[in-house]
């Protein structure tokens, strides 16, 4: 068992009651009550943000005064130390435009450059909010399954020349790394996808949020180092990373002038500015005392996804796929030989563990089931205890 413990992340706090989607909708959504459930669901983690993103909160409430935000330099400087810093990937502060979030900027996206009834091509399994900000916009979306082993995922670009071809899609979402499946693309891989897109005469959206959360023995590479800039568009936040999604602040980052005018347009219109909240913190984030905290975050993730990859695929029938990034476990239950309402029903009823169903995903996702392991180790451990007797029969 994983010791790789650390005082940071290992503390149960109690987010039951603070208007927490996680822990707070989990029983009218998943029938496990809080009470005596874990919560392994939202994508956003039990853990504390560094310190250096706390204390620029509560410059601002001691302060108290909140009002417009004003002089955005240190932030975007901070923008482009980060992806230097981390990812070697030097940002023009002019292509940074910083939106609520990543779901608000993929409908950006979607309404800037398609129109209604315009295909949009989805790489599946795939994180869910893509195809409900399609289908919100009146789009249509283009499923490109992901070809899986039983082990790895990976691009099928020969069947994806076919769908493509037949449904005409005007763009293509990538989520790199990927959610759910953990996956790093290779380099190979992301000039697959770059190659695809000239193909097809495609806008790639390449949304990056999990890109500080990669782990050992993996190294992700930001597509604007290998696509040209004239068909992509650069999706990050610091949400993932420092575990602040609720201040609902991301980056489109634009580097090619003509889909810059359209982009800044198209907020414009919207009447769209960000939130002084959102812009205090990553800019507090993006920092060297930010950069320790997600070495160490890291880290502890890894521990966690060793542990639980060892308890589950112990249990006959069942297959962790291996991850390379994200903390957002993909579990395969195709080898219990079960309807997915059974296997559904052991895990939420039995175990007390609310998931993400893996149909929500996309084709491809039937027999699997999504877990956040981005809680304590302690939660992590019982976890793997209540699914080892949840799915006792079969040992």
């Amino acid at each position: 068992m994983p010791k790789d413990l650390d005082p940071r992340f290992d503390p149960i706090i109690d987010r039951r009651g603070t208007h927490c989607m996680k822990w707070d909708l989990m029983e009218p959504l998943y029938g496990v009550s809080p009470d005596d459930g874990l919560a392994m669901w939202v994508a956003d983690m039990d853990f504390r943000p560094p310190d250096c993103v706390l204390q620029s909160v509560r410059d601002l409430t001691d302060h108290g005064v909140i009002g417009y935000f004003g002089n955005d330099g240190p932030y975007r400087d901070a923008i482009r130390w980060w992806m230097q810093e981390r990812h070697g990937w030097e940002v023009d502060r002019d292509a940074i435009f910083t939106t609520h979030g990543l779901v608000n900027g993929t409908a950006l996206c979607v309404d800037t450059w398609t129109a209604p009834g315009d295909g949009v091509a989805l790489f599946t399994p795939v994180y869910h909010a893509f195809a409900k900000v399609i289908k919100a916009n009146g789009r249509r979306i283009v499923e490109c399954e992901l070809a899986y082993d039983g082990t790895r995922y990976t691009p099928d670009f020969e069947a994806w020349d076919q769908v493509i071809e037949r449904e005409g899609p005007k763009m293509a979402i990538l989520c790199s790394p990927h959610n759910p499946n953990g996956r790093v693309w290779t380099k190979a891989e992301l000039e697959g996808f770059a190659a695809l897109a000239q193909r097809h005469d495609l806008i790639l959206v390449s949304d990056e949020i999990h890109h500080d959360l990669v782990f050992p023995g993996h190294t992700h590479i930001p597509m604007s180092r290998v696509m040209d800039a004239d068909r992509l568009v650069m999706m990050t936040a610091p949400t993932k990373t420092f575990n602040i999604a609720g201040a609902h602040s991301g980056n489109v980052i634009v580097e090619d002038e003509g889909l810059r005018t359209a982009f800044a347009q198209r907020m414009l219109g919207l009447g769209l500015s960000p939130n002084s909240f959102g812009l205090h913190m990553t800019t507090a984030a993006y920092s060297p005392e930010g950069a320790e905290w997600v070495d160490a975050l890291v880290g502890y993730l890894d521990g966690n996804r060793r542990l639980f990859d060892e308890g589950v695929n112990a249990i006959p029938g069942l297959r962790s796929v291996p991850l390379e990034a994200t903390y957002l476990s993909w579990v395969d239950f195709s080898g219990t030989g079960m309807e997915r309402a059974e296997f559904t029903k052991r895990v939420e009823k039995d175990a007390r563990l609310a998931v993400n169903h893996g149909p929500t995903f996309g084709k491809g996702g039937d027999a699997f089931l999504r877990f956040n392991i981005a809680t304590p180790r302690s939660n992590v451990e019982a976890a793997v205890d209540r699914l080892s007797r949840a799915f006792g029969d079969l040992q």
